[in-house]
């Protein structure tokens, strides 16, 4: 039977297929619209066990917050290549795809729902058969605040949120801020309070053991040795542990020769350089305790101190990198 251009148009503006794909769906269909679109996704379910076993570790990370700023979902739509990530279609695709999400709490429910008269599973399987790549749904993370930022890194390989206690004046400067620092530095908990105390144990014996083969190298070649710490967090630092760094640094001080009367002076720097040098753990996975990275001489909790009556509740970080 004979197929027309406007119809064979419609599908392809309804399916994302290519034009002879379409053609020969509508072919197949008999003309009828409905089958020619179930003639695709039984294409696509083809391709899809094919492709079951692929790595899909490409796709782009979107995150969206709703019209008030109060909840924000992000996702990772993945599929094979960064030649299809890249399409324009793949990624308004993922973004219409975000946009929905956000109505939805978990990510079963989500794929559950209905996308243009189907449900958004049955829609990866129906892109899977256009595109010839396996697309599914990687990341899917939603967080609810009195106020939520969102950053999108360029490329769409990251994207986060973050969630503040209330509303500040330029929360969108703050949160958006906040969430660019959660996508490029990688934090994997919100405070040092948050690390499980048997992780940091392990990561102190690990990392002290790796400074210690380093310096018998760099001892080897007569180079200055890397110090090393007895602690990796703030977590491990009790008043105790302070109280004793006080002390071995004023026994320094007395053994420099320095005059008593201006210890109470250079006191306060050296435990500052006891404490960073003991924290390192947390400067790299602890997203508050990070260095600002537009301006390092700050942390992340001093930035966010400097809009005053503000927490950070919580953040979500999707990567594709």
């Amino acid at each position: 039977m004979k197929i027309t251009a406007a119809e064979v148009n419609k599908l392809r503006k309804a399916t994302g297929a290519g034009m002879m794909d379409c053609k020969k769906a509508l072919v197949e269909a008999e003309g009828d619209f409905d089958k020619a679109i179930e003639v695709l996704r039984k294409k696509g379910q083809k391709v899809a066990a094919k492709r079951a076993d692929r790595d899909s570790s490409e796709g782009a990370a979107i995150a969206v917050v709703n019209e008030d700023s109060t909840a924000g979902v992000v996702i990772s739509l993945n599929c094979e290549t960064d030649f299809v990530a890249k399409n324009g279609d793949f990624v308004n695709l993922a973004k219409d795809l975000a946009n929905l999400a956000l109505n939805f709490d978990t990510k079963e429910e989500f794929l559950a729902a209905d996308y243009n008269g189907t449900t958004v599973a049955d829609k990866l399987v129906e892109q899977t058969g256009v595109i010839g790549e396996k697309i599914e749904i990687g990341g899917f993370k939603k967080l609810n605040a009195p106020f939520v930022g969102s950053y999108i890194h360029a490329g769409n390989k990251i994207a986060s949120l973050v969630g503040l206690s209330n509303k500040v004046n330029e929360a969108e400067v703050l949160g958006k801020d906040i969430a660019m620092q959660a996508a490029a530095m990688g934090a994997v908990s919100l405070t040092y309070k948050d690390l499980d105390p048997a992780f940091v144990a392990s990561e102190t014996e690990a990392r002290i053991a790796a400074i210690e083969k380093d310096n018998i190298e760099l001892g080897r070649l007569g180079k200055t040795l890397k110090n090393v710490p007895q602690y990796v967090s703030m977590a491990q630092i009790t008043d105790a542990v302070l109280a004793k760094a006080e002390e071995e640094a004023k026994a320094e001080l007395k053994a420099e020769g320095k005059p008593e009367q201006i210890w109470d002076k250079i006191l306060p720097g050296k435990i500052e350089r006891f404490i960073s040098d003991n924290t390192t753990l947390d400067k790299e996975q602890c997203l508050l305790d990070q260095e600002f990275i537009k301006d390092p001489k700050k942390s992340v909790a001093d930035y966010v101190n400097s809009y005053g009556e503000v927490e950070v509740t919580a953040f979500e970080r999707v990567s594709l990198a």
